[in-house]
């Protein structure tokens, strides 16, 4: 059942996140919760990974309400985003029209009249029956409100931020033909972006802005704890440490959050207790994603290693 109430608290929020597995730093709920009580959209940034995306589900999921997503891309325009005509149905209706032709237009008296005629049922073709709906319309009409996911938004084109501005500011949309849509209940928006490149200024004025970052290690710990139940305490800490360590290094692309998951379920699987050198060669390509960079860390293993455990020991 969809929950619209108000959220109570920030405290609030961390817990209902933490019940859907998000485990939330007092500034992500902080965020969620002011975005919520002055109804305006998040914009999420951070590197790949961190938990942008996962944040608008876990919201979805424990206030009740529908996710629609919109991924965003270079040449993404309104007929995609928005809304488009439902062109076969208006050709059908046309084909109707000439059939009954005669009918329609038996009494007028003059060409005048005939046009005239004719120009209300062109209206006709370019009504609320004619359109189809995209994810930015479908936001807008949920009768329960809904959590709109407007994701990578950096990968589409600059000039698809101006399509946003009206839905981000007001919640509503203009339409040629029909005029303005507003938002049956205001949805909770969160857009997402990696920094592929600069978002423009009046975007970022209608947002509240969040930077998600790689989480402290402890906050890591956490996430991990919850996402890989049946993970030791021992390993959990000794691979925790030990990617903080690789993060450290000059890498093209940095372990997030979700290959630290992953490597958790695989060390698990494998029945590992502690990380052994071993253990980290055979499945450091779970954590890393181009050779280069397992080759840059492989000397560094053994290192890692001695000095997470030293950690554990003394920690």
């Amino acid at each position: 059942m969809a929950d619209n109430r108000p959220l109570a608290s920030i405290e609030a929020v961390e817990s209902g996140l933490a019940a859907q597995g998000y485990i939330a730093s007092r500034q992500i709920a902080t965020a969620v919760y002011l975005g919520q009580q002055i109804e305006k959209p998040i914009l999420v940034e951070g590197p790949a990974g961190v938990g942008k995306t996962e944040l608008a589900k876990a919201i979805a999921a424990w206030r009740g309400l529908k996710m629609i997503r919109l991924q965003c891309y270079e040449g993404l325009d309104e007929a995609k985003a928005l809304y488009e005509w439902k062109y076969a149905k208006q050709l059908l209706y046309t084909q109707i029209l000439k059939d009954k032709l005669g009918e329609v237009l038996g009494g007028a008296p003059t060409l005048e009249a005939a046009l005239e005629q004719l120009h209300d049922f062109g209206d006709v073709f370019f009504s609320k029956e004619f359109v189809e709906p995209r994810p930015l319309l479908q936001a807008l009409e949920q009768p329960a409100g809904c959590v709109l996911l407007i994701d990578e938004i950096d990968k589409s084109d600059a000039e698809f931020e101006s399509l946003l501005l009206e839905i981000l500011s007001d919640f509503q949309v203009t339409i040629p033909e029909l005029g303005t849509v507003v938002a049956v209940a205001a949805p909770t928006v969160i857009l997402t972006s990696n920094s592929e490149r600069d978002l423009g200024d009046a975007l970022k004025r209608r947002c509240l802005h969040l930077h998600i970052g790689f989480p402290e290690q402890r906050l890591e710990e956490r996430i991990i704890e919850s996402r890989v139940p049946g993970i030791s305490q021992t390993l959990r800490k000794q691979m925790v440490g030990f990617i903080h360590e690789v993060r450290s290094l000059d890498l093209k692309k940095l372990p997030s959050v979700s290959e630290t998951i992953d490597w958790a379920r695989v060390l698990v699987l494998l029945q590992a207790t502690e990380l052994g050198h071993e253990i980290v060669k055979d499945t450091l390509n779970v954590l890393l994603k181009y050779e280069a960079d397992i080759e840059a860390t492989m000397p560094q293993v053994s290192t890692f290693i001695a000095k997470t455990s030293r950690q554990n020991v003394f920690g």
